[in-house]
């Protein structure tokens, strides 16, 4: 089999778990002949997805690819084999489905550092009152007013789309559509349009607050997602790597794009984001203390693992939800609104494994980037990580 026609049936393969799960095809640029084909046939039959998967594998050598492409497709197939026969009805272990997505293996965090995180949160906010009460109070006083959310949210993408554009060249016609929505397990979701469009979701159910908001945007936007899919299908797709046009959930992809999002704000403006972000809520006459604020992310990187471990609890213990729930209280000191908000995106059937994407993708990539200096050297190593198919194992 020749390499587009094996990319074809990758393709074809991909597209088809869309007919299981709605959103398993998060975003796809490619032939519409071939959804459309997918689109008119029966729904297909989950073991039969994943016998395809496995042949898929089996006869990857032998497509004349390049070392990159095949480590890429060879990962995806195996991720798409296990939702196979995850939607089949077979058992398999949380951390063993985990490892077969995303190409990591995961394991509990450490509760002496979610300690020490308290303790340096604690130092940060000297008030009385429990460090529960005082966070949720901080966070209900740097909430965006209802009304001001729309200019905010274009004031910090025009201003992040410009220094993205300055360092890492955008087509001229890229776009990104702002809306509202409710509803949804997750805070933001990029659609990515094809063309270089995007439009991102952000979820009114989550009051967003002005610390947030900047790296929501960067993450959503500029240089995340949206920056992604646009280099990617200028670069990649252009160039002849059709696999490309496909993005699946549940696969290395998703943990590459998400660590690589939650990075961009750092990546794009650095240290010093905070005073950054309060120059733009002055220009908007909004009171913000970017200084505490930047403390406050930097103390809480410690809380990472929490939410993994959440899902760890809930999927590999079998703990019950009001368990994860009092777990996600305590040591995220979340509100029980954001805690049970937390809980559903854990327990969602499409959605259950996807935290470790941020976790194990924030660790990973920030790990990698970290090995050269700031400046143009990891200016150039975001830049790869934008244009190139890599996936976890290529930055082990």
């Amino acid at each position: 089999m020749g390499a587009d026609d094996f990319v074809n049936e990758y393709l074809l393969l991909g597209l088809a778990f869309d007919r299981l799960e709605d959103g398993f095809v998060d975003a796809y640029t490619g032939d519409p002949a071939l959804r459309r084909k997918v689109e008119n046939a029966p729904t297909p039959d989950p073991r039969d997805l994943s016998h395809t998967a496995r042949r898929l594998r089996d006869e990857l050598p032998g497509a004349a690819l390049s070392d990159e492409r095949t480590r890429f497709l060879d990962v995806h197939l195996r991720a798409l084999d296990c939702s196979a026969r995850k939607f089949a009805g077979e058992e398999i272990g949380f951390v063993d489905e985990v490892e077969a997505y995303f190409d990591v293996r995961i394991a509990p965090g450490d509760e002496d550092t979610y300690r020490d995180a308290h303790r340096r949160l604690d130092a940060l906010l000297p008030c009385t009152g429990s460090l529960t009460e005082r966070m949720q109070a901080h966070r209900r006083s740097d909430v965006i007013p209802a009304d001001r959310l729309a200019e905010c949210v274009d004031a910090f993408s025009s201003a992040l789309r410009e220094k993205v554009r300055a360092v890492y060249p955008l087509p001229d016609t890229e776009r990104v559509e702002y809306e509202i929505v409710g509803d949804k397990p997750w805070s933001g979701f990029n659609y990515y349009l094809g063309d270089y469009r995007s439009r991102v979701a952000i979820n009114s159910d989550l009051e967003q607050t002005m610390a947030h908001l900047p790296r929501l945007i960067a993450h959503e936007a500029y240089p995340g997602h949206h920056t992604e899919h646009c280099r990617k299908e200028a670069g990649l797709v252009a160039g002849g790597q059709a696999e490309q046009t496909l993005f699946l959930v549940n696969t290395p992809q998703c943990l590459m794009a998400e660590g690589l999002a939650d990075l961009a704000l750092e990546a794009i403006v650095g240290p010093g984001w905070g005073a950054w972000a309060q120059d733009i809520y002055a220009d908007l006459g909004l009171r913000f203390d970017g200084e505490l604020a930047e403390q406050l992310s930097e103390a809480s990187e410690q809380l990472l693992s929490v939410r993994q471990d959440a899902a760890l609890l809930l999927h590999d213990r079998g703990r019950s939800h009001d368990e994860v729930v009092e777990f996600l209280q305590r040591w995220s000191l979340s509100s029980p609104e954001r805690a049970r908000q937390s809980l559903r995106f854990l327990s969602s059937p499409l959605w259950r494994a996807y935290i470790s994407t941020y976790v194990e993708g924030y660790r990973l990539l920030g790990s990698w980037l970290g090995q050269v200096p700031a400046g143009a050297e990891r200016a150039d190593r975001f830049r790869r990580l934008l244009d190139e198919p890599l996936v976890p194992s290529s930055l082990r």
